[in-house]
């Protein structure tokens, strides 16, 4: 039996500095592992960590982190980037009114392919090369998510986006069955459509499904499987470093801000930081804990804005913590 053997001559100098790095990263995550563990987190997977292949296996590695520390991950995604792919390739041309694509019965065949069937099976894969822990599901099962038809505003008059909805319920049983089942749910943001039912005996108003499927924000989204799962964080990547106070001055950047002062803020904000923030916020409202914007083109960030005590990102938290 031949024993192993380490080259002792690397134990001193850089090496050694970097192996008590590593060891000082670790003790610092203790306390925030000890706080979290046995909790669910939720995490809006998009942008460039969903494009970049390194970076798409890192968020894997993260998730995988997550779970053998005690956290329950819930991965929420869009996947506008490889829709768009798709429909190129299919010659679907694709309208625009105010900026926001108009969701054709043609287009959301093709929304409803690429989320459930490519981008989600290709997470699930990624995780699942480490173990048997994710199970991939849609926002159709099991009645997961319900949503509503949405338009927009274009110079102050209503503008019908086709097929495109906003979430307005959420029943989670699905996916804590998953969780008590030890696994890692990850879900496509897609919804079936819903309309006011009929009167009940109490005078409530039920939901009626009209058949139809209808594309959803990812953010949105997010945020309302986070309120409903009684989440402490809701976390979503993106493409900046997080919220600037005054963009595009990168020294600007904010790390910590209570709901109020993102609440005063909102108008203010850039088209595309608007939903993300928007999320981030009604979480807070709605019971989460925590709300993290990060930059999900630098590969961990997720970890080092979780489980580090400066973090790398922007963090909202409720108004009470604050004036405590």
């Amino acid at each position: 039996m031949t024993a192993q053997t380490r080259d002792t001559a690397s134990i001193g100098g850089d090496s050694a500095k970097t192996a008590q790095d590593k060891a000082g990263t670790l003790i610092e995550a203790l306390p925030w592992i000890q706080r979290f563990a046995g909790t669910t987190m939720v995490i809006k997977y998009g942008g460039n960590a969903m494009v970049n292949e390194d970076l798409r296996r890192a968020f894997a590695e993260d998730i995988v982190f997550l779970h053998h520390v005690g956290i329950h991950p819930v991965v929420v995604h869009g996947g506008g980037p490889q829709i768009n792919s798709m429909l190129s390739r299919l010659g679907i041309e694709s309208e625009f009114k105010g900026g926001l694509r108009v969701t054709t019965p043609e287009a959301m065949d093709v929304v409803r392919m690429v989320l459930t069937g490519q981008v989600g099976r290709e997470l699930v894969g990624l995780i699942n090369s480490h173990g048997p822990y994710a199970v991939g599901m849609s926002g159709e099962d099991g009645g997961l998510l319900r949503a509503v038809r949405t338009g927009t505003v274009v110079d102050g008059e209503e503008v019908d986006l086709g097929l495109v909805g906003e979430v307005v319920g959420v029943d989670p049983a699905g996916i804590k069955d998953i969780l008590d089942a030890g696994r890692i749910p990850v879900i496509s943001t897609v919804a079936p459509e819903v309309v006011d039912g009929e009167p009940r005996a109490d005078g409530s108003r039920g939901f009626q499904t009209t058949g139809q499927v209808l594309n959803v924000n990812a953010d949105t989204a997010a945020a309302a499987v986070a309120s409903a799962l009684g989440a402490t964080k809701l976390v979503i990547l993106t493409d900046v470093e997080g919220l600037y106070a005054d963009w595009p001055d990168k020294s600007s950047l904010i790390s910590s801000l209570t709901a109020s002062e993102l609440r005063d803020m909102l108008p203010t904000l850039e088209s595309g930081m608007i939903p993300k923030m928007a999320a981030c916020l009604k979480a807070i409202d709605e019971g989460v804990e925590r709300a993290h914007i990060v930059d999900g083109r630098l590969a961990h960030s997720m970890l080092l804005e979780t489980f580090t005590t400066a973090g790398i990102g922007t963090q909202v938290v409720p108004d009470e913590e604050v004036n405590a």
